[in-house]
């Protein structure tokens, strides 16, 4: 497949379009409130796609003197007063499917309310030990569910979380899970971060599920839904529901690269990328020249060795595990820093020591017990990459032009990185298609995903 499309002239390739076995998934949710612009909702009609950070402060160019913060209040949305007892909006219907182009198909079912159960179980803050932190404190919506304004995340009373939040976008199709690998089952995998010392700390799962079973709230929702009730289990899979419905794809790229050409009867690489015709509220026409060049750059320098595509869909991963000299470089950086900024466009040069945290990170090698797996993390997927910042496993790229650099310069510089990763001479020109080419990979759908995550609320103690 990929040979092919290594060729001069761009080829036409014949693609599958393989129809999901299950049919439609209808999860139910709210109408965007009044006042709300339809920019942030309007599913099916035109809309703004560009991503806009919410609850922080956008620090890009915090180092210059000149930055201006962009802070954004914590505001409830308003919300109409139409939910059912369990939690499940009966006002629209959004057909989460209907963003499904360009991924593989699932291969389970979602039921609206287990996926309801699930969100409002993901956003309750009294599923940590001492009530104060959710799984979506890590996994900020409204910041491509990670955060983009830390490297890694701050877990149970100020500890440091090793590694930057893994956005959760399509992660319903992730053969492994966490950097390292370490899980390959959503339902098994949320039980990590809930007893981690450093992230939700709690002392065991008798104790979660103990109080949970306090909650009144959500006693009735687990019977009705599984015949064991609430068990480990069956909390497992209420949130594996939850994430399983952040599906996001039909980006530009896709609709040009996976999308049927207009009135063949065919499907053809690009087929339809002048039309005007618009699907989902997003013109084929939004793939620019400028993102084909960038396509065509990513494939010749070999980025789709390790970002793989095929014929019917793309994750842009191959899930496996590879060593970019990111884990070398931190070691190198792991002395006392030369400078410490203080604010905007502020530093200071130490002149004593500094007492800071120094965390050992192995990557793959931690699971396997492998020597040769030393500093190897999981390939991540590219698709919505310019709403997932920072980058790497650490988080200690902050930008796509940064991680572009990184890569055109052969790597962290480690000796036993992986033999693809080389300087590869890109000018200035071909690193602006590539970033062209990234962008085109983000789904139209990611601010209403937002949007609908906090339809649910925030579970708190009063």
């Amino acid at each position: 497949m990929l040979a092919l499309l290594l060729a001069k002239s761009t080829p036409t390739v014949s693609r599958v379009f393989c129809a999901l076995g299950f049919g439609l998934l209808v999860l139910v949710v709210s109408e965007v409130a009044a006042g709300q612009t339809a920019s942030s909702g309007g599913i099916g009609g035109e809309r703004d796609t560009r991503h806009r950070v919410g609850l922080g402060d956008n620090r890009e160019n915090y180092e210059s003197a000149s930055f201006v913060t962009h802070s954004e209040a914590i505001v409830p949305l308003v919300l109409p007063n139409t939910e059912s007892e369990d939690g499940v909006n009966q006002v629209a219907v959004f057909e989460a499917l209907e963003y499904r182009l360009g991924l593989p198909a699932l291969t389970d079912d979602l039921r609206p309310e287990e996926v309801s159960l699930g969100r409002a179980l993901f956003f309750d803050r009294r599923l940590s030990a001492n009530a104060t932190l959710s799984c979506g404190m890590c996994h900020i919506p409204e910041q491509g569910f990670t955060q983009n304004e830390l490297a890694t995340p701050v877990g149970h009373e100020g500890r440091s979380v090793r590694r930057n939040a893994p956005s959760l976008y399509n992660v319903a199709f992730r053969e492994n899970l966490f950097l390292d690998g370490r899980e390959s089952s959503l339902e098994d995998q949320v039980w990590s971060p809930l007893l981690a010392i450093n992230e939700m700390a709690n002392g065991s799962r008798a104790e979660v599920i103990a109080r949970i079973r306090a909650m009144p709230e959500y006693g009735r929702r687990f019977t009705s839904l599984y015949e064991e009730g609430l068990t480990e289990r069956t909390l497992g899979l209420a949130l594996a529901s939850y994430q399983r419905s952040l599906i996001a794809g039909k980006s530009s790229f896709d609709l040009w690269f996976f999308g049927p050409a207009s009135g063949s009867g065919t499907t053809g690489l690009g087929g339809n990328r002048h039309s005007s015709e618009h699907e989902g509220g997003l013109a084929r026409a939004d793939f620019s020249l400028e993102a084909e060049k960038g396509f065509a750059i990513f494939l010749q320098v070999g980025c789709a060795a390790c970002h793989t595509l095929e014929s019917h869909s793309a994750m842009f991963t191959d899930g496996k595990f590879h060593n970019t000299g990111v884990g070398f470089r931190r070691v190198l950086k792991n002395q006392q820093p030369r400078r410490v900024q203080l604010a905007p466009g502020v530093y200071v040069e130490p002149s004593v020591l500094l007492e800071t945290e120094v965390l050992s990170d192995q990557g793959r090698s931690e699971v396997t017990g492998d020597e040769s797996d030393r500093w190897r993390y999981r390939t991540p997927t590219l698709r919505n990459v310019s709403a997932t910042a920072p980058y790497m496993h650490d988080g200690s790229i902050p930008t796509l032009e940064a991680v572009i650099a990184f890569y055109n310069q052969g790597g962290g510089g480690d000796p036993e990185q992986d033999a693809r990763i080389r300087p590869l001479g890109l000018t200035a020109g071909e690193q602006a298609s590539l970033i062209a080419f990234l962008e085109s990979l983000r789904a139209p759908n990611i601010d209403f995903l937002a949007q609908q995550a906090r339809d649910g609320g925030i579970g708190d103690n009063h």
